[in-house]
Parts: structure tokens; sequence; C-alpha cells
């Protein structure tokens, strides 16, 4: 049986730490596509619609709070799951009913980049599961 690819676009200005996230998921799997700000984020987003979206907070040109509320209006009824990463939050990656800042997921950046694509896989087999 063959699974499609899984595509992931990662938003960082920080060049060394797209380069571990984008590591990170190519290593089990993903395709992955990066931008390094808000607006590159959201063409980049339009160009490849990927499953996931994950955003820094804080970037020049546009926000992660911008740029999640921008994708996930763009994306209408079929959104991807949508993440922001920052520094600013410290405690353990959380889940909202409702998105907050853009984004239902928020996971602080100190989290290991391993524990962040198993919490991505684990957030697209919950996706299969409930459009199943």
């Amino acid at each position: 049986m063959t699974c499609s690819p899984r595509k992931i676009l990662l938003i960082d200005d920080d060049p060394f730490f797209l380069k571990v996230l984008t590591d990170n998921f190519k290593d089990n799997g993903f395709t992955v596509f990066n931008a390094n700000d808000g607006i590159e984020g959201i063409k980049t987003y339009l160009e490849t619609l990927p499953d996931v979206v994950i955003s820094d907070l804080v970037m020049p040109r546009m926000g992660g709070v911008s740029t999640c509320m921008e994708i996930g209006r763009l994306a209408g009824d079929h959104p991807p799951v949508i993440i922001l990463l920052t520094s600013m939050i410290k405690e353990a990656p959380h889940e909202h009913d409702v998105p907050e800042m853009g984004a239902k997921i928020h996971i602080p950046k100190s989290t290991s980049p391993v524990d962040v694509v198993i919490i991505v896989e684990q957030l697209l087999e919950r996706r299969k599961y409930l459009q199943n």
C-alpha cells in the first residue's frame, strides 16, 4: 500500500532552526517547503497546498498570527493543520478548541524537533481518522 507524501510548509526567519526542522521532517518522509517570512509563506502555501503549516510567531514583514489567519482564510473549508511554533510560549504543546492567534496548535520552540514531528504525525493521523 502506497501512502501519498505528506507536505509541510515551515515558515521561520531563523535559517538554522528551519534547517533542523526541515531535516527532521524529510527524515520522516515529508515533502518540505520553506519560507523565511509570512509573505513568502502565504505565497508558498498557495503554490503547494501543504497538509501542515508550521509558522514562527515573530518574523519580519508579516508575523505568524497574520500569516496563520490569512492561510486559514485562504484555505476555506479545507484548512491545513496550522501550528504556531514560538519561543514566547513556555508551557507544553497544546491545542485549542478554537484557533487562537490563527492556529489551533501552539508548540514552544524549546520542543525537540523529533517531538514536533511526532506531534504533527499524530495530528495528521487524527485528521485522517475523523475524515473517514
